[in-house]
């Protein structure tokens, strides 16, 4: 197995159980009318793309790192941590209990934030590069 290959390999499962711990932890966290909204995929997801948008933009120009690390943290474990499979997956759930607004809520949080907070990191580390 090329290097490359391993090390996005051994990333994944890295992001995959940091994944599982983080979004475990928010989803106990949440309380009241929130113990029901996949607040713990919502979390993963937006922490992982404000972290990609940071590492891509500070990796863009010029290389300041390797190839291999840049899949490693990039696609490996960035990839591992971020899933919208869950998300797709716990919005049908939401839908088939009939949980329209949460539905609704979930679809529209999860795209907005996610695409401000890349957005937001990705300004941010073109200025720190």
């Amino acid at each position: 197995m090329p290097l490359h290959l391993l090390l996005i390999f051994l990333g994944g499962g890295i992001g995959s159980a940091l994944r599982y711990l983080v979004s475990g932890w928010m989803q106990r966290a949440a309380r009241g009318p929130f113990e029901t909204f996949p607040l713990g995929t919502l979390s993963v997801n937006v922490i992982g793309c404000l972290l990609i948008g940071l590492l891509a933009a500070m990796f863009s120009e010029p290389r300041i790192v390797r190839e291999e690390t840049r899949s490693l943290l990039l696609i490996g474990i960035l990839g591992g941590f971020t899933t919208f499979s869950t998300f797709g997956y716990e919005t049908i759930r939401l839908i088939e209990d009939r949980q329209w607004s949460w539905a609704i809520a979930n679809i529209a949080i999860t795209n907005l934030a996610c695409l401000v907070a890349v957005w937001i990191m990705w300004r941010a580390g073109r200025s720190i590069s």
